[in-house]
């Protein structure tokens, strides 16, 4: 970590920024990927009466503590799925149509959200800046590496899971106390919710479209440390906001 000479001198010393759907797009390949599949199994099944998003999603969410997030993961999921959903008669064309549909997710370009080298430029001048994404360590880092932002970061940290037990970990390693960290996403559940519950901030910043499994939070909409943005103009005055009320 740099040195702190001439950084903010408040209490609020980090900013911690999320990745996908927060400083790029991800979610909507995602959703097409999904939607691509349902047009694939929906030629074995009527896709309402297999109820094929409900059981995709139970399918992924059981894997996760096998597969961890991201799309390898995903794939593997909508393999499975299919092959229960169809009782195996899908074919292996077919089979080898989703696997070209991971391949495509892997493949996709970074494309940076509007608004966010500006406001990331912004808060890195006055504030220490992490990143701290989950997912697949091979994809996630070829993101970094493409996305253009890396040198604004201190340090970058990819993770399996994105809870209380991480946050805590990663704070020790910065040696900061959850007071004066505040974490940048687009998910309540593995954004927000774990920071708050340290006694650190969060500022939400929703994107149009969030897997299910991330709006799994309960937060109250008036929580004193948190605050929502809907725009990443808006990011670098609201982590002012925060650093002076951390201050008081």
């Amino acid at each position: 970590m740099r040195d702190n000479a001439g950084m903010s001198a408040s209490p609020l010393r980090m900013v911690g920024f999320d990745a996908d759907d927060t400083l790029w797009r991800s979610q909507d390949y995602f959703d097409q990927a999904q939607l691509d599949f349902e047009r694939i199994v929906g030629a074995y099944v009527d896709l309402h009466d297999a109820r094929l998003h409900e059981r995709l999603y139970a399918i992924e969410k059981s894997n996760i503590g096998v597969f961890g997030y991201g799309v390898k993961g995903m794939t593997l999921s909508m393999i499975e799925a299919a092959v229960e959903i169809t009782s195996q008669r899908i074919s292996a064309a077919d089979l080898h149509r989703i696997v070209e549909l991971g391949k495509d997710l892997l493949r996709h370009p970074v494309e940076i959200l509007p608004g966010i080298p500006e406001a990331v430029a912004a808060i890195a001048a006055e504030f220490e800046v992490v990143l701290i994404t989950k997912g697949d360590l091979f994809h996630q880092e070829a993101k970094v590496r493409q996305c253009g932002l890396a040198d604004l970061f201190r340090r970058i940290e990819i993770v399996s899971e994105k809870d209380v037990e991480t946050y805590a970990r990663l704070l020790r390693e910065f040696e900061l106390p959850a007071s004066q960290f505040v974490m940048v996403g687009n998910s309540l559940r593995s954004d927000i919710a774990p920071v708050l519950a340290l006694g650190g901030w969060g500022i939400h910043v929703p994107y149009h479209t969030t897997w299910a499994h991330e709006n799994e939070a309960e937060i109250a909409a008036d929580a004193p440390r948190l605050r929502r943005v809907e725009q990443a103009a808006q990011l670098p005055q609201t982590v002012r906001e925060l650093a002076a009320i951390a201050a008081n």
